[in-house]
């Protein structure tokens, strides 16, 4: 089964904390709906542009993705 990274991106000298505040949420709706979701975590690019993510199987990421609205998605490796 394939994974997908679905990703938000912030942008700015405020984009680190933000994203971080981001994953948070994000830990918050996996716990809520019991997912089963164990990849998440928070990247910094550069100092203007950070991003949080979570990894989620091909075939569950639709609801997810309604339901949360990534910015964008990539297949995970």
């Amino acid at each position: 089964m394939r994974k997908l990274k679905l990703i938000w991106d912030f942008r700015g000298p405020a984009g680190q904390k933000t994203a971080e505040h981001h994953l948070i949420h994000l830990k918050e709706y996996i716990e809520i709906n019991a997912l089963d979701i164990s990849i998440t975590g928070v990247e910094t690019i550069s100092d203007m542009h950070s991003l949080a993510y979570l990894v989620v199987d091909e075939s569950e990421m639709k609801p997810i993705r309604d339901a949360l609205k990534p910015h964008r998605g990539q297949v995970y490796s």
